[in-house]
């Protein structure tokens, strides 16, 4: 017999013997190092069905390098995860929340274990609804800027919303203001006219989170920064769920001539709160640049005065920490409810334990509300979220369907008392692979506002039944089961 056969045989058999290596080597790293059991599943199903093809897949966007860079931006500073007793902190705590409201507070010690952040008083925490109150708010302050403005936004547009706050931005630094402008890379070339360029004709002080084009940086590629800050002299901050788009301009934008239309909740802040925002920022420009930002014209040297009543706590989280704060205090929260559980979010596909919560909270007699927007501007999101509902509807919760203009808004109101907002959704891509910043409020006069405001949604939308989400015709049913098993990539 030739040689040639045979030679090809074991070349064949070579092939073989390297491929099942590279996928048991890429096997064992799932399995060592993936928390999440549908996502674990999903990543060995991909290397075993697509040998090569699914392991480079997974080194390129599986496995989570980011956390070991972080680690080694913090090895020199001080650790954050112990806190010492904080006696004058837990009575201030318990005064506003006052005696009918009182277990709560095992709400804030959760989120100081979870967190290794104090909760701090003296807060003014400010709902700015929509962008014709959030961009002026922000435009005013950057003007009013003396010394620095820092902003961190996962989009940043050119256009009607976004001109006016780089031109801003402009004027500022012509007085002699420190800028730094950070913006996630895939978020900057989100549709419409990306303003990065435009930004650096300025000479403003501008960098990408992350970016994708560049070889080293593409293996971080599906770990977005999707963080909303901006803090202007230290004193004043802004964030919430709002990116800088023109999108969220005017009402009833979704009635115009090519306008899209979005809702949503910014917050401006004053108060030692803005500290911890300006910290966040400073973490994000480190790790994107090396530059460490640290005293004036930063940080106020001294404590800020008293701003407001409110009590409050950042709660950042992403891929470079061990633990999921998020989750922990979406979690706590439904445990200690007593009352109310209100829920606003674009994207809702909570997880099975998530899922569970909100239906022991129901069964235990919380009037449970998840207001969602009845048309989405990601549908493989809608669609993968729908079979989620019909658990939560037979367990007692209440849905809600919110008519255009797309609602974006992230918030979550316990008992009138505990507000909860920020960038994050209830999706495994915001609980699991973004980086995210939430601020949890203790102060029942702002948690009442907020109520209010989702109880003005849901009085605008549609309630949905479980007849409804059992009644759908069988090929939306497998549509939906199908989009399904996609959710821990979404």
């Amino acid at each position: 017999m030739p040689a040639f056969p045979i030679s090809f045989q074991w070349e064949h058999v070579l092939l073989w013997l390297l491929s099942l290596a590279v996928s048991v080597s890429a096997t064992l790293h799932v399995l060592l190092h993936k928390k999440d059991t549908r996502a674990a599943i999903g990543w060995i199903g991909l290397i075993w069905l697509s040998p090569f093809v699914g392991t480079v897949v997974y080194v390129l966007l599986g496995i989570n390098r980011i956390e070991r860079k972080a680690r080694a931006l913090r090895r020199d500073r001080p650790p954050v995860n112990k806190l010492d007793p904080d006696e004058e902190g837990s009575e201030r705590l318990l005064r506003t929340l006052g005696p009918e409201r009182a277990y709560l507070a095992t709400l804030g010690r959760l989120g100081g274990e979870e967190t290794g952040r104090r909760l701090l008083g003296g807060n003014r925490v400010e709902p700015l609804d929509g962008g014709d109150e959030a961009y002026p708010k922000m435009v005013e302050a950057i003007d009013a800027a003396r010394r620095s403005v820092t902003m961190l936004t996962y989009i940043f547009r050119h256009d009607q919303a976004g001109t006016p706050v780089a031109d801003a931005l402009t004027r500022a630094r012509e007085r002699g203001v420190e800028i730094r402008v950070l913006v996630d890379a895939l978020g900057s070339v989100h549709e419409g006219a990306p303003i990065i360029e435009h930004l650096r004709q300025l000479k403003l002080a501008v960098e990408l989170f992350i970016p994708t084009t560049r070889p080293g940086w593409m293996r971080y590629a599906n770990l977005r920064n999707h963080r909303k800050v901006m803090v202007v002299d230290g004193l004043v901050g802004f964030t919430g769920g709002m990116n800088v788009l023109d999108d969220f301009l005017g009402p009833g934008r979704d009635g115009e001539a090519g306008g899209k239309g979005c809702r949503d909740l910014h917050f401006r802040v004053e108060g030692p709160l803005v500290t911890t925002l300006q910290q966040a920022f400073a973490d994000d420009w480190a790790f994107t640049t090396g530059e460490v930002l640290d005293g004036d014209p930063w940080f106020v040297p001294d404590p800020q005065p008293r701003a407001g009543e409110t009590i409050g706590r950042i709660v950042v989280d992403g891929p470079d920490i061990d633990s999921d704060p998020l989750a922990a205090v979406f979690f706590g929260a439904l445990a200690v409810a007593r009352e109310s559980a209100t829920i606003i979010t674009p994207y809702f596909i909570p997880d099975s334990p998530l899922s569970a919560a909100l239906a022991s909270a129901a069964r235990r007699g919380v009037r449970v509300d998840i207001i969602l927007p009845r048309e989405n501007n990601h549908r493989f999101v809608k669609w993968a979220g729908i079979p989620l509902l019909e658990p939560l509807l037979e367990a007692g919760c209440r849905v809600w369907l919110t008519e255009p203009p797309f609602d974006h808004t992230k918030l979550m109101v316990v008992d009138d008392a505990w507000a909860f907002f920020g960038s994050a959704n209830w999706d495994p891509r915001s609980l699991v692979l973004n980086f995210e910043l939430n601020v949890e409020c203790y102060d029942p006069g702002l948690a009442s506002r907020l109520s209010e405001l989702a109880g003005c949604r849901m009085r605008g939308a549609l309630r949905l039944t479980l007849d409804e989400v059992r009644d759908r015709p069988l090929a939306l049913k497998l549509r939906d089961s199908l989009a399904r098993l996609f959710s821990p990539y979404l």
